[in-house]
């Protein structure tokens, strides 16, 4: 059994180190893979992103312990969703939605039953009290009908869909990763005539990172399954000073 882990923790507090402690005193023979805990603090839509990105390339039956929680202490459920592939414990902030859209829900749980839980005097810290034991347990395989009542509708994040309109693609920038890449929330462009970022002129679709002119702005479909707003090898975030939410125009 395999336990994947996508938190916001950072490595500097030890808080991902305690999570992999609580995981193997439950199950020392679970194997654990770290998925990225450099998620922006917070940042809901980009775990999403990030957990999308990524599960399918896991085997099947993996859980994957999901931890972007803002509202940590706050009365949003913590919850187990079992599809036909994998096991998702996570808050029930949003997160998951992305990847439920491509996997068939078969049952959500609202965990509730402590006795699977960590005591703890204080709210703050459910990778640690609750999805880590719980994804543990699971890993052992205690059933997930044993750690409480049936849910039947989920939080849905608030993603930003493009507009198509009239030769016309109106999308905007939405992560940017380590190398100073703009993910859209672009996903298919049909025809490229020309394009925009803010007042920056975007030169093309280009297929591969050492394409175009060094200081010009491409396009290109990353890994991600979005168009991403490039530059040869170096941060387009950095040169032409990208922000989340920029708009992105694109007339095909």
């Amino acid at each position: 059994m395999l336990i994947a882990l996508l938190t916001d923790f950072g490595l500097k507090d030890g808080f991902v180190g305690t999570v992999k402690g609580v995981i193997k005193s439950i199950n020392p023979a679970v194997d654990i893979i770290d998925i990225s805990h450099d998620i922006d603090s917070f940042d809901i839509l980009e775990g999403a992103l990030i957990l999308r990105a990524s599960y399918r390339y896991f085997p099947k039956y993996t859980i994957f312990t999901v931890v972007v929680d803002p509202g940590v202490g706050t009365d949003r459920y913590s919850i187990i969703v079992k599809t036909g592939n994998y096991i998702f414990v996570a808050p029930d902030n949003g997160i998951l939605s992305l990847v439920l859209q491509e996997e068939k829900v078969d049952k959500v749980i609202k965990i509730e039953n402590e006795n699977f839980l960590l005591p703890k005097d204080n709210n703050t810290f459910h990778g640690r009290d609750i999805f880590a034991p719980v994804s543990a347990y699971i890993s052992r395989g205690v059933p997930i009908e044993k750690f409480g009542s049936s849910l039947t509708s989920l939080k849905k994040i608030d993603f930003p869909e493009p507009q198509y309109e009239k030769g016309i693609i109106e999308g905007q920038i939405i992560k940017f990763d380590k190398f100073g890449n703009a993910i859209t929330n672009i996903e298919n462009i049909s025809g490229f005539k020309e394009g925009f970022v803010s007042d920056k002129k975007i030169e093309g679709i280009i297929n591969s990172f050492l394409e175009g002119e060094k200081g010009k702005l491409y396009l290109i479909k990353g890994s991600f399954g979005y168009y991403e707003l490039v530059t040869p090898l170096a941060s387009a975030k950095d040169i032409f000073s990208l922000k989340k939410g920029d708009k992105v125009i694109i007339k095909t």
